[in-house]
């Protein structure tokens, strides 16, 4: 008969999360993953199968969280602008608050490992997408509302904020709030009237 577990498996994920953030996911060893999250390496397989499957399930939670971060921003009251300028802002200031400077956990995966694997690159293309559709729903709405000419493509200008998103994530690992703050005010005031 199997030991029950004396774990609670979600802050496994989290701590794994932080683990595989900080250091990326090569420079995470099973010594690593049982240091941070308390669990023993042998435990930590038993219950995970592999690294790999707990960098899987960590990459989820990442996503789901920053889901929930995104669509609590973007629910805010005012204008379109206003709900991007905090997105952005929020992003790059949590960034900095940091201890340890580690940007996204989805760019960062991006760079170090899916030119290379597939399955990653579909696990951050779904990601990126989720941001990027609630990113659009946003914009879309503000054409409704009014607040955003129509003039302005929903998907390209989401697509648009995304990759500005990208950029201040990498570029929040050495470069101070002023720099990124700019960066955000210069990349909306390229959107027009937004």
């Amino acid at each position: 008969m199997a030991r029950p577990r004396d774990f609670d498996t979600d802050v496994v994920v989290e701590r794994a999360m932080q683990a595989f953030w900080t250091l990326g996911y090569a420079n995470t060893s099973p010594a690593a993953l049982a240091e941070a999250t308390g669990v023993g390496k042998g435990s930590l397989y038993n219950a995970f199968g592999s690294k790999r499957e707990l960098f899987e399930r960590a990459l989820d939670r990442y996503d789901r969280l920053g889901a929930e971060f995104t669509a609590e921003l973007l629910a805010r009251p005012g204008t379109t602008r206003e709900c991007l300028r905090a997105f952005l802002y929020d992003s790059v200031d949590s960034d900095l608050a940091q201890p340890i400077r580690r940007g996204c956990l989805a760019v960062n995966t991006a760079v170090e490992l899916a030119g290379h694997d597939p399955d990653i690159a579909r696990a951050v293309h779904r990601a990126v997408e989720r941001t990027m559709a609630a990113l659009e729903a946003r914009i879309a709405q503000g054409v409704r509302n009014g607040d955003v000419p129509r003039s302005l493509d929903p998907r390209a200008t989401a697509e648009y904020v995304m990759s500005t998103l990208a950029g201040l994530r990498v570029m929040a690992r050495s470069y101070d709030a002023a720099t990124l703050h700019r960066i955000v005010d210069t990349a909306l005031a390229m959107l027009g009237s937004l």
